[in-house]
Order: C-alpha cells, then structure tokens, then sequence
C-alpha cells in the first residue's frame, strides 16, 4: 500500500470508529437514565412513556452499529478491494461502446443500485422490525416494494440530466468547467425545489387542502396575522405509513405550501398546532431558508471545484484502488471518500441549525403562544418516543435539533419574556 492509501484506511477507521463511539455513548447515557424523567417533564410525560423512548433509541442504535459496519465494509470493498474495477468492466460490457459517458451512465446507475441493494435489509427490518415493534409502523409489504420501484423511477429520472451534465463537463476538463457544473447544479436544484410540491410528492402521498375546522380557524388567523401567503394549507395522509407525526413548508414561489401530517393533527389542540405552524413561519421569516441554500450553494461550489481538481490527479485513483482513471470513476470516488472528510464539520452544521430552532421559537413565542408550543413538543417527544436524556456529545454530532431540557428551558424564558 501506498502511504495515501494507508492513509485513506486509517480515516475509514477513524469516522467508524468516532461513530461507533458516540453510539455507544448514546445508547449507555439512554439505558442509565431511563428510569428517571428529567425534572422539567416529570409532570407531563410518565415513566412508562420514558422507558419506551429510551428502549427505541436503544433499538435504533443497535442497528445503526450494523449499518455502520456494512456501509464501512462496502466502501473498501468498492475502492481497495478493487470493486470500482469490477463494476466499471461490467458497463463497458453492458454499453458495447467506447462512448465514456454512456459507460460512465450505466456504471453509475449500477453502483447506485447495488448501494441500495446493500442498504435493503437494513432497511426492511428498520421498517418491519423494529418500527412495528414499537408500534410505528403502518406500511404495508405491498407499499413499501411500491415505494422503492417509485423511488427508483424518480431517482433516474432525475439523475440521469444532471449526471450527464457533470460527466460531459468533466471530460472537458476546461478551467471553468467546474463553474459550470456549479451552475448547472444550482439551477437544477432550484427546479427542483419548484416542482417537488406539485409533481414530486404526490406520487408518494395524497395532499388533500385542509378542510373546514377550528385548526383551520386558527392557521388561517396566524397566516393573516404575520402576513404570510402560501398556495394552501394541506394534509398529508403520513399515516398510511408511520405513526410519526411532522409539519414542514416545501417549495417556492407559487408552488409554496404548508403540510401537516394527518397523525400531527390527530395529536395537538388548535391552539397547538397553531404554535407549531409559527415555529414553521419563523424559520421562513428569520430567512434560514435563503441562509441554508447559500451555504449549500457555497459548499458545493468548493466541492465541486475539489473534484475538478482531482479529475487530472493519477494519486487519488491509484490510491483508492482504482485503475481506470475518467470522470465517471472520479464522481464514484469523491462521493465516496468526501463524506469521511466532512466528519469534523457535522457539529458546526448542527450548531447552526439549532441556532435557527432557537430563533423560530423566539418568533413562535412573540407571535402565538409559547405555552402551547412548549405543549406541543412534549406531546411530540411522547409520541414520537423522542429520547429526553441524549448524550451530549452523540447530539452534538447528530441532532440538528436542540435537545428536549434545552429547548423547553429556552421557550420558557421566551414565554416569560412574553407576559
């Protein structure tokens, strides 16, 4: 082994092993207090509803530890183990020509299957197994194979446009190729974000415009209130496949709407869920939207100019186990090895994200009730059996969400600030 490739084993070990780690952390700090409530919620959620979430998150750890482990073996597998090798020789068979886009094309699609197949099993338990144990679970097996051949429609559809946008420009290789690609990226991006609500999603879920109720009494009172405009409120019927209940904005423009999930309307009080619809506002009237898609914008400009960069270099193939060097096998392998390098930046991602949750409360709390949205999260965090006791370090790692005690704190403060 060269010393790049020793290298690139020894941070393959070093992410395994920090998330290994912070798993381990997580699932020890959830097992030694799950017999007692925090104190700010003993009141308002019992011990059997404790004991719950903290035997769920335990049970999500564990299977995180496989996944962990599989997706580790399959990426030197693909790389070291020379199966990048292997898979682009079967393209060259299957294309029958010397075109490198078309090869490229179809061994990209076919990596991209096989990672699915690799992650399956996985999946199928998370689903069937471990969701239905703990009573989540409302898909059915004719549903989920559904999903998948859906997914797998849609995910060709709409990669294969912008794969080959990138592989042409990456055979060019000119010195603002890679700006181009950025560009091309953005605005594919940007059309997405348009037609997701509208073409996307419906093929997954029904959206039915929110009927006549005192909850629809009370959203359309805050909309007018903080002068927001949307194509509509609507509910999604989520049910069909978990008992999870969520609220989100999608889209832009026209195309933007709000969407409750059936099961999340089932749970809160209007007065609830018209907390929850400002949080929502909030991060829309506090700009994290703009703020997050010029971040993105920026991260994958220097991602992209990092890619170009390595296309012309014969160390990074040879290192990873690669011997056909072309835009193709460079995409494989920077989206491979990138996410290894990203590691160290994933809590400055969370630190901004809660930043944005503290901010969109502060707007709930100045514009509704900040009581009823403290409410509303518990009954959330009861429902959704959220862990109230995270380890500290696992959440800085993993959760874009400030944790149960620090987010309730903080909303009582603004409550109080409020009176």
């Amino acid at each position: 082994m060269s010393d790049i490739s020793l290298c690139f084993v020894a941070l393959v070990a070093a992410n395994l092993f920090v998330k290994l780690w912070l798993n381990i952390r997580q699932s020890r700090n959830v097992t030694l207090y799950r017999d007692d409530v925090p104190s700010a919620f003993k009141e308002v959620i019992g011990l059997e509803a404790h004991q719950k979430a903290a035997a769920y998150t335990a049970a999500k750890i564990s299977l995180s530890q496989w996944s962990l482990i599989i997706d580790t073996a399959w990426l030197l597998l693909l790389t070291l183990g020379c199966g990048i090798n292997l898979l682009y020789e079967m393209a060259l068979d299957i294309a029958g020509t010397q075109s490198t886009l078309i090869t490229g094309l179809i061994f990209l699609v076919g990596l991209g299957v096989l990672s699915s197949l690799i992650d399956l099993p996985i999946s199928i338990y998370r689903q069937f197994g471990l969701e239905a144990r703990f009573g989540f679970n409302r898909m059915t097996p004719v549903l989920f194979i559904t999903d998948l051949l859906r997914n797998a429609l849609v995910s060709l559809i709409i990669a294969l446009p912008l794969l080959s946008l990138i592989l042409w420009l990456l055979e060019l290789a000119t010195p603002m190729s890679w700006l181009w690609a950025w560009l091309g990226w953005m605005s594919f991006n940007a059309l997405l974000l348009f037609i997701y609500p509208v073409v996307i999603a419906p093929l997954f879920n029904k959206f039915t415009p929110m009927p006549d109720s005192e909850h629809k009494q009370k959203l359309d009172a805050l909309l007018q209130r903080c002068g927001f405009s949307a194509a509509g409120l609507f509910v999604m019927d989520g049910s069909k496949r978990s008992a999870h209940a969520n609220a989100y904005f999608t889209g832009f423009g026209k195309n933007r709407r709000i969407v409750l999930f059936d099961t999340l309307i089932n749970q809160l009080s209007p007065s609830q869920l018209e907390a929850v619809l400002a949080h929502e506002i909030g991060h829309y009237q506090c700009k994290h939207l703009q703020k997050r898609l010029i971040m993105m914008a920026l991260i994958s400009l220097a991602l992209l100019w990092t890619l170009f960069q390595l296309l012309l270099a014969p160390w990074f193939y040879g290192a990873l186990g690669v011997d056909v060097a072309n835009p193709a096998t460079a995409l494989a392998l920077f989206s491979l090895a990138m996410p290894l390098c990203l590691l160290p930046l994933t809590p400055l991602s969370n630190a901004l994200s809660r930043k944005h949750e503290y901010e969109a409360d502060a707007y709930a709390a100045k514009h509704s009730n900040g009581k009823e949205l403290i409410n509303a999260l518990i009954t959330m965090y009861r429902e959704n059996a959220a862990t109230l006791t995270p380890d500290a370090l696992y959440s800085l790692f993993h959760d874009s969400h400030p944790p149960a005690t620090l987010r309730i704190a903080h909303l009582n403060a603004q409550s109080g600030a409020q009176t």
